[in-house]
């Protein structure tokens, strides 16, 4: 179980949070009320290219534990439950003893924090945005995997027993950079609002 994985943290104090962060790491919060009708404040932060992806847990911003990912921290009347894929972070929530669920949400000022502002100001633009992403996917999958059976039929113990395949579709090295660099910026939108796709996991 992922619980088994979290480890103590050394006490340290979560700093503040500055734009440049947004290149470094992910940030988020929740308050949670317990039974004395106190408000405890919890934040969770992810290092970008770091060599383990892992998230810290900071309790009134005093870092209290850690785990790689996935991860299901103890919090408050419950566990916060993060979950990932090769795009980043995509999900995370707070479940409750009682099994309700509810949102973690990201820092104001990062990158996420953003992209969820404009879903909430401008939710139009902001589901065609989503849907491009979507389409852009597709698009490259089915402009790729051609490709790659065709890569996969050369070898020589497929291509000897079972026989080779010839793509109908043969992109240049520029247009699969082009592909390549389209879907990394379509799954990174999908991350963004923490919403994953079959074609990203």
């Amino acid at each position: 179980m992922e619980i088994r994985k979290v480890k103590k943290g050394d006490g340290h104090r979560l700093k503040e949070y500055r734009f440049w962060h947004a290149f470094t790491h992910s940030l988020f919060h929740i308050t949670i009320t317990n039974e004395n009708n106190e408000k405890i404040h919890y934040a969770l932060k992810s290092r970008y290219f770091a060599e383990d992806s892992s998230v810290d847990l900071y309790h009134n911003r005093k870092h209290i534990a850690y785990s790689t990912l996935p991860a299901s921290l103890p919090v408050e009347n419950g566990i916060i439950e993060v979950k990932s894929q090769g795009s980043g972070i995509n999900s995370i929530q707070y479940l409750t003893d009682k099994l309700e669920i509810f949102s973690v949400y990201p820092e104001k000022r990062s990158i996420r924090g953003l992209r969820m502002r404009l879903h909430k100001r401008f939710p139009t633009i902001s589901f065609l945005i989503g849907g491009l992403a979507i389409v852009t996917l597709l698009s490259i999958t089915i402009l790729t995997l051609p490709q790659i059976i065709e890569s996969i039929s050369q070898v020589p113990w497929i291509s000897e027993n079972i026989g080779t395949f010839e793509s109908p579709i043969s992109l240049s090295i520029w247009m699969n950079v082009a592909a390549g660099f389209a879907g990394a910026l379509a799954a990174t939108e999908r991350a963004l609002m923490l919403r994953s796709h079959w074609l990203i996991d």
